[in-house]
């Protein structure tokens, strides 16, 4: 399943102002990462996977809406999956979106991998 171009649309709205950003396409989705750190993702499986603060972990999961995300049969602890129906809403979108871009602009920038020849 390709991700949702409309929901993409919409983040970008929200993230790029005043942000340099850069887009990837992995795992069917599209990822927004800054300063080498991915923050937010448009999933190919529908709705958000955001990046959290792994202290908030626990505590911002309803077990239905907002729920750990689960690569390979593992959970990922500091990512959420975030259902399309929670963030339909242009607010709810802002609050879940700018949640992933705070935490992922407190970590520490990736350095860039050089390739030797």
């Amino acid at each position: 399943m390709a991700y949702d171009e409309e929901l993409a649309d919409r983040v970008r709205e929200i993230a790029y102002p005043g942000r340099t950003l850069t887009e990837q396409r992995m795992f069917g989705g599209l990822g927004f990462l800054t300063g080498g750190n991915m923050a937010v993702a448009v999933s190919g499986k529908g709705g958000l996977l955001v990046r959290v603060d792994p202290g908030e972990f626990e505590s911002l999961q309803d077990g239905d809406a907002v729920a750990p995300m689960v690569m390979g049969g593992r959970v990922s602890r500091g990512w959420l999956r975030v259902t399309a129906a929670t963030v339909a809403d242009d607010a709810a979108l802002r609050e879940w979106v700018e949640r992933g871009l705070d935490y992922a602009e407190k970590l520490p920038p990736k350095k860039k991998r050089s390739v030797s020849k």
